[in-house]
């Protein structure tokens, strides 16, 4: 037994020191430092978005105990990610895992750099949160968040970054987004500076559907049109109130979130048509979808 714990001992070690190769401090505000990890090898480096309170004198404490200046590229406080640009290179690059490779149950390591050394504490995999037309991917863990470990990795007794540790994205429970959102995030504010996000103009609540319209179409639910904003792309579509969206172009709508699923950065500007129920009847209304400022 004790040669068993020693080996799983010796392996969680050794994928700290894997890992660690990758991980930095971050100031970016007036208390305790947070962590990061590389993105690429000539100085991204992917954050959470609540530890950078400040988006200038930004300073990155590397992996070899050099600090060095960094830029704010963008933030995105939904996934709670915000991408710098740190003035240095040669930087390693881990190994990210993809949500295929975790499974609840697996052992998990919080990683940390708040300070000169490296800091870990050990959890399982709890639950996980895939939402794959949302781009939404988390895995929640049991894992203690010491001050300074949000925007560091959750680690795999592989070494592989399973995602980035948040710990404002849900208030008592410890999350991290998983690469694929870490992706989506990080390409949109390369590109953009920020994340672009579809605009319809309406307000929403979720209804129940007719019972003949929800067995047709195959759903129970649909989201409500409370208000339609002056001058939007609802309103040019000729969308009122007491209408109930039940799909945008191929996007099933059931409520506000598969609404805003289906109001991606990749549909803006696109014609599309948003299938509602009026009056009892089905209806489908042609609508340009605009870009939320």
């Amino acid at each position: 037994m004790a040669d068993v714990l020693q080996t799983l001992s010796d392996a969680m070690a050794g994928a700290v020191d894997k890992a660690g190769a990758s991980i930095v401090t971050v100031a970016a505000r007036r208390r305790l430092p947070a962590s990061g990890v590389v993105w690429s090898s000539d100085g991204l480096i992917v954050t959470s978005h609540h530890v950078v309170e400040t988006e200038d004198k930004i300073r990155i404490g590397l992996p070899n105990g050099e600090t060095v200046n960094a830029t704010l590229v963008g933030r995105d406080p939904n996934s709670d990610i915000a991408v710098l640009r740190a003035e240095a290179n040669g930087l390693i690059v881990p190994v990210w895992a993809e949500p295929a490779d975790v499974r609840v149950g697996h052992l998990a390591l919080a990683v940390g750099r708040p300070g000169d050394d490296l800091q870990a504490t050990l959890g399982v995999v709890s639950a996980l949160s895939h939402h794959a037309n949302e781009n939404k991917y988390f895995v929640q863990t049991d894992v203690v968040m010491y001050p300074g470990f949000s925007g560091g990795p959750l680690v795999g007794v592989n070494g592989q970054v399973i995602g980035i540790n948040s710990s404002a994205l849900m208030r008592g429970v410890s999350l991290a987004v998983q690469t694929p959102t870490i992706r989506h995030v990080a390409e949109n504010l390369l590109k953009h500076g920020r994340m672009r996000r579809g605009y319809l103009g309406v307000g929403v609540q979720p209804a129940r559907l007719p019972a003949a319209v929800a067995e047709s179409l195959g759903q129970k639910t649909g989201a409500l049109i409370v208000s339609v904003e002056g001058d939007s792309p609802a309103e040019k579509a000729g969308l009122f109130l007491g209408d109930t969206i039940v799909a945008l172009g191929s996007s099933p709508v059931e409520d506000m979130e598969g609404l805003l699923a289906a109001l991606s950065g990749s549909s803006i500007g696109t014609a599309t048509s948003a299938k509602i129920v009026r009056g009892g009847q089905v209806h489908d209304l042609p609508v340009t979808i605009g870009e939320r400022s």
